[in-house]
């Protein structure tokens, strides 16, 4: 068979039953075979950025790798940010490009660029395919690649000719890729160790990130906490490790963070990093943290390890595994003490937000939208103000995810992602959550989800500003706001009412919460304008 055929047989092993994406000359021998596939069905987005995204919200709910496939030269290029997006927050993606033809690499034709060359940076590992006959091995390295270990994105560059020519299929059952290795279970003298360590703490302390999810450790990371009452802050990316009600969650840490989660991390005498990258935006001043924290590190990925914190005991592992082996062993339980000292600072720095003025204040508006919809809802926050009220003001049940860009921080992520998401997840309430700078840079998609018959829901929190660069400006910048008006904006009803959606726009607090209660019981896509106060900052209170 040739290459295309090849390729598609191949995702069908792999048990691939959706492809996002956008066609073009170098791709098309490629979706001519797919067009036969009665296993795998070809989601046309609007932006091939947007087949990266919702490629990574499929893969987010599924637990697979997401797909999605785009044509040489520009269409390549525009994927890179999708790529990096990924990459940063470890979201499994497998990315195929169509190349120009092999005897063509490297003399400037028409839509050539150097696509392994340009996304080094940003995947996991990359083919530029020269034999026919190597793409079954290829895809089944591919898929391995990006699901095992700490995932991330793996791209698969083809050229048109590679695609057209024609060899023997022969698809592994398993193909190793050489010098590759996959950590799982920890060392039993490192949890020793660890349990030493815990033992004496009067004041532990866990900090989860995206590594929970990425791991499928939500469940055993619930029992692990709740066995050694020890309390959990979060990074962004770890939203959602223990459901917001829980009496051990004290929130989100960090620079756009709880203040309890923050002096949380100050006081603790020993702190558990789990899953997480320890960035910037997590810990402001790692230096005072080590001073006198001892901080244990685990984690798949042993480069992330003493990267930006120093640790005093390293564990390499699946955090999965590490978890139920400490299971299996006697675990010491904190005292009830700390976790009630932090609970009480908690409730008494709350901020109620239900007596402000009729403006819609977007933390309360946060906040009651994720208590009237349904509890496993998914809700995908864009970048920029909205995240961060997203963030530090959602109530996320037990089986509800909260899916946004940590790493990279990349605007338009939120429609594409609420996309795939729900696509993978057809039975699951999902609401994508804007501002009106981000919501422009991915409104095309709205023809997506109304071509497809993806029911998500779209909110775009509207203040006329890019306001995270405008709350910037002021508090450090004298107030100069320069380049941030919206002016010329386009009225998000009137948008959804050219892509046959429903919409209304709603300017005050009770017409923004009966809205609510209509966006959790109308059927089908709907689109939700709320015009929210302009100065409202991002600090997250308690």
């Amino acid at each position: 068979m040739n290459g295309a055929r090849a390729i598609v047989k191949a995702l069908e092993k792999e048990g691939v039953t959706h492809i996002f994406g956008y066609p073009g000359a170098t791709i098309a021998p490629l979706y001519d075979m797919l067009a036969h596939s009665k296993k795998i069905k070809h989601v046309l987005v609007r932006h091939e950025q947007h087949a990266g995204h919702a490629a990574s919200g499929f893969a987010r709910i599924s637990g697979k790798p997401g797909v999605c496939m785009v044509t040489s030269g520009p269409g390549a290029v525009n994927l890179l940010t999708a790529l990096a997006t990924a990459y940063a927050d470890s979201i499994p993606l497998v990315a195929i490009t169509g190349q120009v033809h092999s005897s063509l690499l490297g003399r400037d034709v028409f839509q050539e660029a150097d696509t392994t060359g340009a996304a080094e940076p940003f995947t996991k590992y990359s083919y530029l395919v020269k034999d026919t006959a190597a793409l079954p091995r290829i895809v089944k390295e591919a898929f391995q690649i990006a699901s095992t270990g700490r995932p991330g994105p793996v791209l698969i560059d083809i050229p048109v000719d590679v695609q057209l020519a024609e060899a023997a299929f022969e698809f592994p059952a398993k193909a190793p890729v050489r010098g590759y290795g996959v950590p799982g279970k920890a060392p039993a003298a490192q949890l020793t160790k660890f349990l030493s360590v815990l033992k004496g703490a009067e004041s532990p302390l866990v900090c989860a990130g995206g590594g929970i999810f990425s791991s499928h450790a939500e469940k055993v990371f619930t029992r692990f906490v709740e066995k050694t009452n020890i309390p959990v802050v979060t990074t962004l990316m770890g939203i959602g490790a223990l459901p917001t009600a829980h009496p051990l969650n004290m929130g989100q840490v960090g620079m756009h963070g709880k203040s309890t989660a923050n002096d949380a991390i100050s006081e603790a005498d020993v702190l558990i990093l789990m899953g997480a990258r320890v960035s910037d935006r997590a810990v402001l001043l790692p230096d005072k943290v080590k001073r006198k924290t001892k901080i244990v590190h685990i984690d798949i990925d042993p480069a992330e390890i003493g990267k930006n914190l120093d640790t005093s005991l390293s564990i390499v592992g699946n955090l999965a595994d590490v978890l139920r082996q400490l299971l299996e062993r006697k675990l010491p339980v904190a005292d009830d003490a700390w976790a009630a000292r932090l609970t009480r600072m908690k409730k008494a720095r709350a901020t109620d937000y239900t007596d402000r003025a009729r403006a819609v204040n977007p933390k309360a508006f946060v906040n009651y939208l994720s208590k009237k919809i349904p509890a496993d809802y998914i809700y995908c926050a864009d970048v920029g103000q909205n995240q961060l009220w997203s963030a530090g003001n959602i109530k996320l049940p037990e089986g509800a995810r909260f899916l946004t860009t940590g790493g990279m921080g990349t605007m338009g992520y939120a429609i594409p992602c609420a996309i795939g998401a729900r696509i993978a997840a057809p039975d699951r309430f999902t609401v994508a959550v804007c501002g009106d700078g981000s919501f422009q840079m991915s409104l095309m998609e709205l023809a997506t989800l109304k071509q497809h018959e993806v029911d998500i829901k779209i909110v775009v929190m509207v203040n006329g500003k890019l306001g995270l660069v405008r709350e910037i400006q002021t508090d450090s910048y004298a107030d100069n706001q320069i380049a941030v008006d919206l002016s010329g904006s386009p009225d998000p009803v009137a948008i959804a009412a050219a892509y046959g959606i429903p919409a209304e726009h709603v300017r005050n607090k009770e017409e923004a919460f009966a809205a609510i209660k209509k966006l959790a019981r109308v059927k089908g896509p709907y689109l939700l304008a709320v015009t929210v106060e302009e100065t409202e900052s991002t600090l997250a209170g308690a």
